[in-house]
């Protein structure tokens, strides 16, 4: 009786034909196409460097274009002569296809680095066609660990790019460093061709002193511990070295900007009230000078346009 009533069923169960089968093939086919797809750079995320000079980068793996770039002439950048030209040698060989390293901007605070990286790039593209003009990404510290994904999606475009991340440090057990070593000479792929990093930092190891001695008094081995922490900075090909400036190189900086925006005072009183500027704030640096301008401009009621 049993068996009787299994074969009922399995005589009304559906048996699957061969259309059926190949439905099913076509939408496994069509599913691993779908996850391809989202694996690799979208066609309009490339074709949209065409439209702008200047990207921030957003961890979701959007570039989102920068219109207008915040950033001071070239020639206002006072003081840092050397910095700024082998920062410009590097870059222009950059721009034209030809080996150039990594750079490391460190040093004092408001002294220009991430000015000078930014001047330098709307600098080599004065004068240059619209598809060889070099491109500026912007990567926050907080994102470094996408970056692997970034030079994913820069890898297949034909343009050149700076990814210029600003005030670059580490802290505590921060192990997103290691996704920037990979990418700056570790990886497989090793970095694209057509990508060069710029970074700044206050720190020329780019590790707090804290964090270096904790790893010496918790390893095995101090010494390599230590070493595996610091070789990070090494990897950047040029050093540039940003120092506290002169009395006479910061007021420089303040004769610079107010005469590129048409600000008049005497000499004698520019002066004078530069240095009590600088004294109250306790510093002498390109971003004081700036400070000052803004307050002398905005006193006379002048406007300072670019």
């Amino acid at each position: 009786m049993g068996s009787a009533k299994s074969a009922s069923a399995a005589a009304k169960r559906p048996t699957s034909s061969p259309k059926d089968g190949a439905e099913r093939i076509a939408r496994a086919l069509e599913s691993i196409a779908a996850q391809l797809s989202a694996g690799s750079p979208a066609p309009d995320a490339l074709d949209s460097f065409a439209t702008a000079d200047a990207f921030v980068w957003h961890p979701n793996g959007r570039l989102a274009p920068v219109p207008r770039v915040s950033r001071v002439d070239l020639g206002l950048l006072k003081g840092i002569d050397r910095m700024r030209d082998i920062l410009m040698e590097n870059t222009e060989r950059f721009a034209n296809g030809l080996p150039a390293n990594n750079a490391l901007l460190w040093g004092a605070r408001g002294m220009g680095k991430s000015s000078l990286v930014k001047a330098a790039h709307a600098s080599i593209n004065v004068g240059r066609k619209p598809a060889d003009r070099l491109k500026l990404i912007e990567i926050h510290r907080e994102d470094i660990e996408t970056l692997p994904a970034l030079m994913d999606l820069l890898r297949s475009s034909e343009f050149y790019f700076i990814v210029f991340c600003d005030d670059l440090s580490f802290d505590g057990n921060d192990a997103s460093y290691k996704s920037l070593k990979a990418v700056l000479e570790g990886g497989i792929e090793g970095r694209p061709e057509n990508v060069i990093l710029y970074a700044t930092s206050n720190r020329r190891h780019l590790l707090a002193r804290d964090m270096i001695e904790n790893e010496r008094s918790t390893a095995i081995n101090p010494g390599d511990a230590v070493e595996e922490k610091v070789s990070l900075s090494d990897r950047f090909g040029l050093w540039l070295g940003f120092h506290r400036c002169s009395q006479d190189e910061y007021l420089a900086m303040v004769k610079g900007y107010c005469g590129h925006y048409g600000i008049k005072v005497s000499e004698g009183e520019l002066e004078r009230e530069a240095l009590e500027w600088s004294t109250t704030r306790g510093s002498r640096s390109g971003r004081v000078a700036w400070q000052f301008t803004q307050e002398l401009a905005g006193r006379l009621g002048v406007r300072l346009k670019a």
